[in-house]
């Protein structure tokens, strides 16, 4: 993976040499049913998150998979994943992304405003080298 330069200190105000922030979560009885559906529409929705959260995208690939889709965006910093499963108004995302000119949490929060999930469980990771 590049090296992405780092704006991110330690607790001692040293420099970080990489900084990662991955945010990652469940998202439970989903008003938007359709978009859980549309790989073409998800993609969109994937691709406007990377952009608000500051992010490169290299590439994005969508699979159909029964009701439901997968998407997968490489990002220059890492990547962003969406899986769905409209038969039960439930997805999965996944936002990692090292660098500190990122914004992860934003790009989470876009998922979520496009899903409209009724709850969501969301967790953070801090995957860095000092």
């Amino acid at each position: 993976m590049a090296q992405i330069p780092s704006s991110r200190t330690n607790g001692s105000g040293a420099q970080m040499r990489v900084f990662g922030l991955h945010v990652y979560g469940n998202f439970y009885e989903c008003a938007n049913t359709e978009l859980l559906k549309s790989p073409e529409e998800l993609e969109k929705v994937v691709l406007e998150a990377a952009r608000e959260g500051g992010m490169t995208v290299l590439d994005i690939k969508s699979w159909k998979i029964g009701e439901g889709v997968s998407v997968v965006a490489i990002i220059l910093e890492s990547h962003i994943t969406v899986h769905t499963w409209p038969e039960y108004s439930f997805a999965t995302v996944d936002v990692y992304s090292c660098g500190g000119h990122t914004n992860p949490h934003r790009a989470f929060e876009v998922l979520a405003e496009a899903l409209k999930p009724a709850r969501v469980e969301k967790g953070v990771a801090e995957r860095h080298l000092e």
